[in-house]
């Protein structure tokens, strides 16, 4: 298999975060650590993308303009694509932390989060082995 076909085979985690220096810094983060990584300034761009039927894990911010990540969790549950949700966020109150578990994230993470902790969550959801070295 060529390197191009073995990359689309890989699971996409897909980062939907409107603050640009988290977008690029964790899709850097992850494709230096092996996984295929997309970004999305909002919640309506990754909807329009055309990835989320291969999303395999989303990294989602709670609070963003227009759509925010509560909002998209709910409406890609009512479309009955149950894409695993690992949230960011920097200023989720306890509710809307509730709120996002409640509905069936799979993790919820505290900005700034280390890079272990963020690679352990998303290992989990695509249970594969973590490499901390990258």
């Amino acid at each position: 298999m060529d390197a191009k076909n073995k990359t689309l085979s890989e699971p996409l985690v897909s980062i939907v975060d409107d603050d640009v220096s988290v977008r690029r810094s964790t899709r850097r983060l992850l494709r230096c650590c092996g996984l295929r990584a997309e970004a999305f300034a909002s919640a309506e761009d990754f909807l329009q993308s055309g990835h989320g039927a291969e999303t395999a894990c989303l990294l989602l911010d709670v609070r963003m303009p227009g759509m925010d990540g509560l909002e998209l969790q709910r409406r890609l549950g009512e479309t009955g694509r149950l894409i695993p949700i690992v949230f960011l966020s920097a200023r989720a109150s306890e509710e809307e932390e509730r709120r996002a578990l409640r509905a069936g994230a799979a993790d919820f993470l505290r900005k700034p989060v280390s890079k272990e902790a963020l690679l352990r969550a998303i290992r989990a959801v695509l249970k594969t082995p973590v490499n901390y070295q990258c």
